[in-house]
């Protein structure tokens, strides 16, 4: 009952993702980058509903976000991770990860089906 092969899996889609990129767009601008790794790297749809997990997974899943950002576009291995991500107006992985329970969990208040709502409360206010 863990989500760690989940956090792998999504770890592994995103260096394919990436590396995909990479081999179709690595001539293109800063700009165009930035757009095609928001649409397709950052579309982590099930991220909200990770609960039991281990950090040992999501450490690496949060050093797979910040290496790809690193190679996809072109910054040095040792470069510094917040820069980076205030240049290039980037979300850190922190903020992915709250904004999306946040955004599960208020789409999840509103409904008001009987079920639904007695299992939020039951893994979600535990």
């Amino acid at each position: 009952m863990s989500d760690d092969a989940d956090v792998d899996r999504e770890t592994k889609k995103l260096f394919t993702r990436t590396n995909l990129l990479i081999r179709r767009f690595h001539r293109c601008s800063v700009t165009v980058k930035t757009k095609l790794f928001r649409s397709y790297c950052l579309c982590f749809y099930d991220i909200s509903l990770w609960t039991r997990y281990s950090m040992q997974h999501l450490n690496k899943f949060r050093s797979c976000y910040h290496k790809c950002l690193k190679v996809f576009f072109g910054y040095p291995k040792y470069s510094s991770v917040t820069s980076m991500l205030l240049d290039l107006k980037l979300p850190s992985f922190n903020t992915i990860l709250h904004n999306a329970c946040l955004s599960f969990n208020t789409r999840l208040s509103f409904v008001n089906n009987a079920v639904v709502s007695s299992v939020y409360h039951m893994v979600f206010m535990t």
